[in-house]
């Protein structure tokens, strides 16, 4: 069952008896989907989780908007230049870290283009340890080693179709620019 019909047919949770002091804040990530000859462009990364499988993608920096995210992650990577050419969806995940139990909520904005070739003089993020072309049936068959499930989710989106325009994100200039301090006299 996808997503958006998960939904539509979830029962609502309860509203607890005594509110929750803490502010929940998902992190949000953007991740590009890169297709070429039929195989997806994916990253290999250490992490605590051990070596999994990710599409490039990464955390939205403050003073940035999705799409100047996307491109600078997936440069970091892959040490290739992104030409988003559409937005594919928005996916959210809930993971809790084996290494301390820390849960943590990921809204990814997911992105569709090209890369050009990499640039030989650009070292790839830290805890990336190569690129890989894989066919989605390549990736279906090691649903453990994926970094996520969003991994694969927005894969299978962008290939029944899913695309929409850049224009759909919109980001407003306050994003751009240092907020102003309250002048208290």
């Amino acid at each position: 069952m996808k997503t958006a019909e998960l939904l539509a047919t979830a029962p609502q949770p309860p509203v607890p008896a005594t509110p929750n002091k803490v502010r929940w804040k998902p992190n949000v990530t953007v991740a590009a989907l890169i297709e070429r000859d039929g195989k997806f462009l994916l990253v290999e990364e250490d992490t605590s989780d051990g070596i999994l499988l990710n599409n490039p993608a990464g955390h939205l920096d403050p003073g940035e908007s999705p799409i100047q995210a996307v491109i600078r992650e997936t440069l970091e990577e892959t040490a290739c230049q992104f030409n988003p050419e559409g937005f594919v969806g928005m996916f959210m995940s809930r993971f809790r870290r084996t290494r301390n139990g820390e849960d943590t909520t990921y809204l990814r904005l997911a992105f569709h283009g090209t890369v050009s070739e990499a640039d030989p003089l650009l070292e790839l993020d830290e805890g990336i340890l190569r690129t890989v072309w894989m066919s989605v049936d390549e990736i279906r068959a090691q649903p453990h080693r994926l970094r996520s499930p969003l991994v694969l989710e927005c894969i299978e989106s962008y290939l029944s179709g899913v695309r929409f325009p850049l224009s759909i994100v919109n980001v407003h200039d306050s994003v751009f620019t240092a907020p102003m301090t309250a002048n208290r006299s």
